[in-house]
């Protein structure tokens, strides 16, 4: 009989925030191509207020992210928040429109973007402030002095990067810690593992966006076959393998749908034999 694997459920941030590793991503409660209000306004606080009585404790969003609706609804739904809830967000694009996003890392615009954030969520200090891109127009020192600035000033407490290498990693940290890194990763996309293998060389959590990107289908079919055998969804067997892959991975699956929201917490608790996993990483 295959050795059963077991990882730890919690992530340690920056020192600071112990946080579940199976977190929410709060992109989807917008409208369609991540543009305006949501179509069920009420449906979106219930997921946000489920996700948390079911125990998530970490939340990422974006100022981009509607713009402005994402952090307004998680306002609205649970501020007062309640204790040891992390809500992280990020900086660093405008929208133009539904699916239009053009990046802007200037100071001035962070600048602008920080202050807004602030505000709707409704906090004096950003528990994680994730700069959303590096901006090639503008020069990275820049953007780094005005996070180091703003982080000195107590606006934000932990500093994260999305989409970057381990040399932007190592320029950043000229300036400030970094305690996460956002990039696109999954079972099917490992573009990013050098990175990954970086961020648990150096204790900072891996948030993989796109955790099912299912570009790969023969990749996907594996995932799937392991699923069957296991009695999980595709989608779910993804978002273990994460867990497992790594004790550095902390998830954020988005939904706008309380089912799906508890279909992917669930995924926390498959149990993956050795044999299987190895099937998997094979």
């Amino acid at each position: 009989m295959s050795t059963k694997i077991s990882f730890k459920k919690d992530f340690t941030l920056g020192n600071d925030f112990t946080v579940r590793r199976m977190g929410y991503g709060a992109m989807r409660i917008t409208g369609e191509g991540i543009w305006g209000p949501p179509k069920d306004r009420a449906g979106a606080i219930k997921v946000l207020q489920r996700a948390v009585e079911l125990g998530v404790n970490f939340i990422d969003t974006a100022d981009s992210y509607g713009p402005n609706v994402s952090e307004e609804l998680i306002a609205e739904a649970l501020y007062p928040y309640p204790a040891g809830l992390v809500i992280a967000t990020k900086g660093g694009f405008l929208r133009g429109g539904p699916n239009q996003w053009t990046v802007n890392s200037s100071p001035d615009h962070l600048k602008e973007a920080l202050e807004g954030s602030l505000a709707r969520l409704k906090v004096d200090q950003i528990d994680l402030y994730q700069l959303h891109r590096i901006d090639p127009n503008v020069p990275f020192e820049e953007t780094l002095e005005f996070l180091q600035e703003v982080q000195e000033e107590g606006l934000i407490k932990h500093i994260g990067l999305s989409e970057v290498s381990v040399e932007d990693i190592e320029t950043a940290e000229e300036y400030v810690d970094i305690v996460s890194v956002q990039n696109k990763y999954s079972h099917d996309y490992r573009k990013w593992e050098s990175v990954l293998e970086y961020c648990e060389e150096t204790g900072k959590a891996f948030i993989p966006w796109n955790p099912i990107n299912a570009g790969n289908m023969s990749n996907m079919k594996k995932v799937e076959a392991v699923a069957a055998k296991v009695g999980a969804t595709t989608q779910q067997l993804a978002l273990a393998w994460l867990l497992y892959h790594s004790p550095n991975n902390l998830l954020i699956p988005g939904t706008s749908s309380v089912k799906h929201l508890e279909e992917n917490l669930a995924a926390e608790n498959i149990e993956l034999p050795e044999d299987l996993l190895e099937e998997l990483e094979g």
